[in-house]
């Protein structure tokens, strides 16, 4: 593969390697509409921009860089800038530099699209600041209802219209947007693998076949607040300790349900003092299977949990966000396979805005191998070399597409 692409991606990586650094967690905090994320959207229509793309932001949020003219049936890929907190270098980044890449290597070819191209960055993907993941795909796509969507809140209790609007969009506009999916004839994404699939397999890549289904739910305890050192043992209403109870119940329902994924990765207690036994904590589950029931059934079985009674304390389940099992378009994957040289196919438990937007218009995934088998950690990682095959792929992809 020619040096200029290997500096293009180098350089591309580097020059947002310094934003967002979490010296606290690790890795990378990169969330939707802070700084950090403000200073990644600047740098991609920079960029876009040194590349003679037209560079316009929809009404949710998302990012459109146009090689030639907008226009109906076009291919667009992306993927996305924002972060979990302390994530990883590549989770999202490396789909937007390779897509990018992918671009500045067709054009210097003098290669001409017969049909328009766009490479797109979605807003929220990892919902780290919302609560709902693929928040800009499933506005787009009206996968979220907007009037829930503008009443979301962060943890400073800022709302989603409240934050938009300071962002410089209309809030009443949020939702889904017809005439931009319109555009959209196929949407492909290339993104780092997040797990040990392509190191079993031993490739450097492989098409999406399906996503695994998964949701969001918050998890509410209610007690009494009161002293530490002065409240005896005996008689307590701690929501902390039903909290807890209900934790070892998540791991227990995954664990009963073979291929079952349930994580409590956040957990917050009001008023949240060292001294103080908490009125209230809220801890939020992420919950995954093979199939829509078994997803759903892990997330009734912890719920059946919080309905016995611990240390006097309620506790209520509420929905936050639910993704059903997702099968790639199977033609469009085996077609994109095929140009890349019979790669093989790999399910994946991540969710991605490329499912969100499955329902909707023909989508495709590439995947490229992360030799630690380790996401949404500093520990990410990928190779030179697969990086490279990566945007390999896409300038492949996108000649066959265009």
């Amino acid at each position: 593969m020619p040096d200029t692409v290997a500096h293009g991606l180098l350089a591309g990586l580097d020059e947002i390697a310094g934003t967002g650094r979490d010296l606290r967690a690790g890795g990378y905090s990169r969330l939707l509409w802070e700084p950090a994320e403000h200073e990644l959207r600047a740098w991609f229509s920079e960029r876009a921009q040194r590349l003679g793309l037209d560079v316009e932001v929809d009404r949710n949020g998302n990012t459109w860089a146009w090689w030639g003219k907008s226009g109906p049936n076009a291919v667009v890929v992306g993927s996305h800038l924002d972060s979990v907190p302390g994530g990883g270098a590549y989770d999202g980044p490396l789909g937007v530099v390779s897509a990018l890449e992918a671009v500045a290597r067709l054009q210097a070819a003098g290669f001409a699209p017969t049909r328009p191209c766009a490479v797109l960055v979605f807003a929220e993907e990892e919902g780290s600041r919302f609560g709902v993941a693929c928040l800009g795909s499933r506005l787009l796509s009206g996968g979220i209802d907007a009037d829930v969507a503008r009443g979301l809140t962060d943890r400073a209790g800022i709302t989603l219209a409240d934050a938009a609007a300071t962002a410089g969009l209309n809030p009443a506009h949020l939702g889904r947007d017809q005439a931009a999916l319109d555009r959209i004839g196929i949407f492909l994404e290339l993104h780092v693998e997040q797990g040990r699939g392509l190191i079993d397999l031993g490739e450097p890549l492989a098409v999406a076949s399906s996503i695994l289904a998964h949701g969001r739910w918050r998890l509410s305890f209610s007690g009494q607040g009161n002293h530490a050192g002065a409240t005896p043992m005996t008689g307590r209403r701690d929501p902390m300790v039903a909290a807890a109870h209900a934790i070892v119940a998540v791991q227990q329902a995954a664990l009963a349900s073979p291929g079952a994924r349930a994580t409590v990765g956040r957990i917050e207690a009001v008023p949240g003092g060292t001294n103080v036994i908490p009125s209230s904590v809220t801890a939020w589950l992420d919950a995954r299977a093979d199939t829509d029931d078994q997803a759903r059934a892990v997330v009734a079985d912890v719920s059946a949990q919080l309905q016995a009674a611990h240390s006097g304390c309620t506790g209520t389940v509420v929905e936050e966000s639910w993704t059903g099992t997702v099968t790639f378009d199977p033609e469009l994957a085996a077609r994109l396979a095929l140009a890349l040289g019979g790669v093989p196919a790999l399910a994946t438990g991540a969710g991605h805005d490329a499912g969100v937007l499955a329902a909707r218009v023909p989508t495709a995934m590439v995947f490229v191998r992360n030799p630690t088998g380790i996401s949404h950690s500093p520990e990410e990682f990928a190779t030179l070399a697969d990086c490279l095959a990566g945007v390999e792929a896409l300038d492949t992809l996108l000649r066959e597409l265009l």
